[in-house]
């Protein structure tokens, strides 16, 4: 491993190429899993969960076994960070166990605080700000059904939070259009808007759903109470109502558009039942993808070839 390990922490930190690379790797994972047997043999990833998670550790659990390598899971009854150990610390005494760390966490702090003190990779599971990893398995899920999303139409409907952030992100690495609908309650920050237009990202506000979703090749969204806002739901699902994404919306999408929901979905809440069970649902293939592009993500972040 070089001096310099390769940290996955946000799309926006990863060169476009890189990226592109990720995708087709995790491609070509899935098309032929016995492609990835043996890459990280002897090939140790921890995962730190102070977070939930049901994709996001049987995936890496999963991806890292069908490479090859082992996964060692902790929550914050496990870790002594949990018990009040720094992340400083947790990150140096990792590094000496462990080939790569994966941590799922509110704080963004915490996950580049662990990057600048590991000597090992660091892969961004989760925070309260962004979720690239989920992105990557939708753009793979995209070009899945689809064709390469380069100057396609994507709407996000719904909360400005940490999945719209990686979406914005990805608009500007992977150069389509993104139209975002949220309430001016809920909305994106405008630094992370105006970083994305100085880099010459198509993107757009609205706080008309039905103006984001007209003529969009993919309509998607997210559970519009997230961990950590539950004293907030009735004020969030009063502000979010006119957001849900239903049959309705969605014929004002191209006649092929499809639906995405990183999961877990609340039905009746951000998206109903028809939409999601329904023909332009691909939520299963989506959620089966966070394996493939992990995978990908895995593989380089290891180096392996």
């Amino acid at each position: 491993m070089s001096d310099r390990p390769r940290h996955f922490l946000d799309i926006d930190r990863v060169h476009p190429g890189t990226l592109r690379q990720i995708i087709e790797r995790g491609k070509r994972f899935k098309k032929d899993r016995a492609s990835a047997n043996g890459l990280l043999a002897g090939k140790t990833l921890a995962m730190i969960f102070e977070k939930n998670s049901t994709r996001t550790r049987v995936s890496f659990e999963v991806g890292m076994n069908h490479l090859g390598g082992n996964a060692v899971v902790m929550s914050d009854r496990d870790s002594q960070m949990g018990r009040g150990e720094t992340v400083e610390d947790t990150a140096r005494v990792l590094s000496r166990y462990v080939d790569a760390i994966m941590i799922r966490t509110d704080d963004p702090s915490k996950l580049h605080t662990l990057a600048k003190h590991a000597t090992v990779p660091v892969i961004n599971g989760l925070t309260d700000a962004s979720h690239p990893c989920q992105v990557m398995a939708d753009i793979m899920t995209y070009e899945e059904h689809r064709e390469f999303i380069k100057r396609k139409v994507i709407a996000w409907v719904g909360d400005g939070n940490n999945m719209t952030t990686s979406w914005l992100h990805a608009a500007v690495q992977f150069q389509f259009e993104l139209r975002i609908a949220t309430p001016p309650e809920l909305r994106l920050s405008q630094g992370e808007i105006g970083w994305a237009k100085s880099e010459g990202a198509k993107v757009s506000e609205h706080t008309d759903a039905k103006e984001a979703v007209a003529g969009a090749d993919c309509v998607t969204t997210d559970t519009w109470v997230s961990m950590g806002h539950d004293a907030e739901r009735d004020k969030r699902l009063a502000l979010l109502a006119p957001y849900q994404v239903d049959g309705a919306l969605m014929t004002l999408a191209k006649p092929d558009a499809i639906f995405m929901h990183c999961l877990p979905a609340h039905r009746g809440e951000e998206v109903t039942e028809d939409v999601i069970d329904g023909d332009q649902s691909v939520v299963w293939d989506e959620a089966e993808n966070r394996l493939y592009a992990q995978m990908g993500i895995l593989a380089w972040c290891l180096e392996a070839t």
